[in-house]
């Protein structure tokens, strides 16, 4: 074995623990299905319209210990969304704008967390990552909440409650139908419940 082999191997293996630690003190968390709503508004002749749209399946990873670790992968199911306006939906999955049978889902993978004030997902806490919708990614970032459910002890984190805003313009995913109707800008308002699994 040579000297930089030898070396090789012993940095690898100082590294190893401090990975496995960091991996340890991830902890999954499972969405409830009553809980959970992804709602998104857009402008539709001058009046803000709302819609919703299901996740199809969702990693989230928490580490109560350093929050701005935690690690989350959402995928929404782009044919399932509503609007509360019925005869807007099937333009909205249109192959110019969401194009949803291409493109059946949108993905968010996070990349960074900052925390808020004194150290909390809450308070000005913002969470970064990547946003694929219609096969083009880019980065967006949202303002995160995280909580306690109400009323529960200090240190009881098994049920927490996420809220995610932000807003995106749609020409930067290529979804530019009806540009003389819809606003650029699609506004995400995201409530999440999360239990820890057991």
């Amino acid at each position: 074995m040579t000297l930089l082999t030898r070396r090789s191997l012993l940095a690898g293996l100082a590294i190893l623990p401090l990975t496995q630690a960091a991996q340890a003190a991830l902890r999954p968390y499972i969405l409830s299905d009553e809980g959970t709503r992804v709602g998104f508004t857009f402008d539709l002749a001058g009046v803000t319209q709302s819609g919703t749209m299901p996740i199809r399946t969702a990693n989230v990873q928490i580490d109560t210990g350093r929050l701005q670790n935690s690690q989350v992968t959402v995928t929404l199911d782009v044919s399932k969304a509503r609007t509360r306006l019925p005869f807007a939906r099937m333009p909205m999955l249109s192959p110019s704008v969401l194009d949803a049978k291409q493109h059946p889902t949108i993905r968010f993978v996070s990349t960074d967390i900052q925390l808020g004030a004194e150290g909390r997902i809450s308070d000005g806490a913002r969470i970064t990552g990547d946003l694929t919708v219609r096969g083009v990614t880019r980065p967006i970032t949202l303002e995160v909440n995280l909580y306690r459910q109400v009323g529960s002890a200090v240190n009881d984190l098994s049920r927490l409650t996420i809220g995610l805003k932000g807003a995106l313009n749609r020409h930067d995913f290529g979804a530019s139908g009806y540009p003389d109707l819809v606003d650029d800008t699609v506004g995400l308002d995201i409530r999440a419940e999360i239990i820890r699994a057991t």
